[in-house]
């Protein structure tokens, strides 16, 4: 089973519904659909749909051959919101953990299959000199809380997405320039400890413990040309799908968005 995990930064223009632009180059080709063509990922969670779903035209809401699954943003036009295509519809979906102010940002869907339930999550951008930081460190305890809930009658449990936090030195090109910077503070890196201490493991690190590997890039002075990123997308998996875990690997080559997608395989 492939699960592959994709901030796309705006589903209208990877799908080519609008014009994306790189460089001088515009075009308005679908990225996404010609993506899990070649692919042919099991499971893809999308994060930063930014769209209603009655702003996508019909024939993009769903690649052939999969069923999709949208939980947007009800407080904001054009605000975060993410997506699941399941080639196997889930026995349950939900997109509430029972908090009125982060529910209605669209950052959440959890589908349960038989033998596991997966996690789509958009976690918060925190800036230092606002509240938004104080928002994203209470969504990641009412998450937690959730989760630890959910052990207690689910063991296999995945947790995919956009965690806006690089977790240690090696997760991006420049640490010490940014332990000041919202995403690299030493209080958001406890959260993903915390997650950790829960039983969680991150997958890609089980295959891969060298820095040099990110999955998003400021679309300021060519930081993807030059590699200067950051690794803030995640597969984490619970402890009891350890030996389930066959390989992680990030895929920095794929284009059409400032994220690239996080890959998953499992026995």
């Amino acid at each position: 089973m492939k699960i592959v995990s994709w901030n796309i930064n705006g589903y209208r223009a990877v799908t080519g519904q609008n014009e994306s632009k790189r460089f001088d180059v515009v075009t308005k080709e679908n990225k996404l659909f010609s993506y899990i063509s070649a692919e042919k990922p099991d499971i893809i969670c999308l994060q930063e749909i930014k769209a209603d779903l009655e702003q996508i035209t019909e024939e993009l809401r769903s690649p052939k051959g999969y069923n999709s699954y949208f939980h947007t943003c009800s407080v904001k036009k054009g605000y975060s919101g993410v997506a699941i295509f399941s080639k196997t519809e889930p026995l349950e979906l939900n997109n509430k953990f029972g908090k009125e102010k982060f529910d209605g940002e669209g950052r959440f869907l959890e589908v349960k299959f038989k033998d596991f339930t997966l996690f789509n999550i958009y976690f918060p951008k925190g800036y230092t000199d606002n509240d938004r930081l104080d928002y994203k460190l209470e969504f990641y305890d009412e998450f937690f809380r959730y989760i630890q809930k959910l052990l207690k009658k689910e063991k296999n449990i995945i947790i995919s997405g956009d965690y806006n936090t690089a977790h240690h030195e090696i997760d991006l090109a420049r640490p010490k320039e940014n332990v000041n910077t919202s995403g690299f503070l030493e209080v958001e890196r406890k959260k993903l400890d915390e997650l950790v201490k829960l039983g969680f493991i991150d997958s890609f690190r089980m295959f891969d413990n060298k820095n040099g590997t990110y999955s998003w890039w400021s679309q300021r002075g060519r930081a993807r040309e030059n590699n200067v990123g950051w690794r803030i997308d995640y597969n984490f998996v619970s402890q009891s799908l350890k030996d389930k875990v066959k390989n992680a690997y990030i895929q920095p080559h794929i284009l059409g968005s400032d994220h690239c997608p996080v890959v998953l395989e499992l026995k």
